[in-house]
């Protein structure tokens, strides 16, 4: 019993960071309509900018939090006005932005180990452990879950409730006709980048205050996210949280019965699975047309 109340928790646990990652990416994706890859760089460069303020400068860990949700914001501003504004104005494909975004994530991860370096960081953090019905989580954990639910409600309801959500449901359904209505879809972008980021930054911070940190993190994490979109939904940021929180459970469950080392083999396996017979995702938008 223990064992299985465990392994559900750490599922929970780690779906709630791939939602983070999935959230962010397919908010991106459905409002801009391409794939950014880089999203996950974004991520390793939030966990990194945890580490500079809170460990290397010595700042007080909340002021930390704040300049790097900030900072990771700033990030993602400006892989936008970068590198994807000059290609959109020159009427790139999607292919050509699905280009970019691989080069740009190659070039942050080579960035991050330029500048912080291939060794392993931590951020020390106070970390009680409490029993759970015989199972174990950590103080870390609970905030993980917490955050990751307080921020994907607060998403949810931006996107439903405010101006600026239906701003970008309107950019994302027709980019022509929102501009008919006085929409500036540039302007709308930018919030987009700018919002998923900051998911990202925060994803970082957790990862980074409970696991080590080093330059290519943020590769596996986007791979973890994008598979929980494609389950979900690539184009419904609910569908995202949904198929993350499979994605997670599923990798937990079955380390039960297979080797710890075939916990990523078993999100790859999901991913062909969804994409060969379920391309629309549980909650029913297709990827292949999207």
């Amino acid at each position: 019993m223990a064992i299985a109340v465990q392994l559900i928790l750490n599922g929970i646990i780690a779906g709630a960071i791939y939602a983070l990652v999935a959230s962010g990416f397919s908010l991106i994706y459905s409002v801009t309509k391409f794939m950014h890859f880089a999203h996950g760089a974004v991520l390793a460069l939030g966990a990194y900018f945890m580490y500079t303020f809170a460990v290397a400068s010595g700042m007080h860990f909340w002021l930390a939090v704040l300049l790097t949700i900030a900072f990771s914001g700033i990030a993602g501003a400006l892989t936008n006005w970068i590198v994807y504004l000059p290609l959109r104005k020159r009427k790139a494909s999607a292919a050509v932005l699905l280009i970019a975004s691989i080069a740009l994530m190659t070039f942050l991860n080579a960035l991050v180990l330029g500048i912080w370096g291939a060794d392993v960081k931590t951020i020390p953090t106070r970390n009680p452990v409490f029993d759970v019905l015989g199972a174990r989580v950590t103080f870390i954990q609970i905030i993980i879950i917490a955050v990751s639910a307080v921020l994907l409600l607060g998403l949810w309801l931006l996107m439903k409730k405010t101006t600026l959500g239906k701003a970008m449901r309107a950019v994302a359904d027709n980019n022509e006709v929102a501009q008919t209505v006085g929409i500036n879809p540039e302007r709308i972008y930018t919030y987009t980048f700018i919002i998923g980021s900051v998911l990202a930054g925060v994803a970082g911070i957790l990862i980074g205050i409970e696991q080590n940190l080093y330059p290519q993190m943020g590769v596996s994490l986007i791979i973890k996210g994008f598979t929980g979109a494609v389950i979900g939904s690539l184009v419904s940021v609910p569908g995202s949280v949904l198929g993350s929180l499979i994605l997670g459970l599923a990798e937990n469950i079955g380390i039960w019965w297979l080797p710890s080392g075939y916990k990523d083999a078993i999100a790859f396996v999901l991913l062909f699975i969804f994409l060969l017979f379920k391309p629309s995702g549980l909650l029913g938008y297709k990827v292949r047309e999207a």
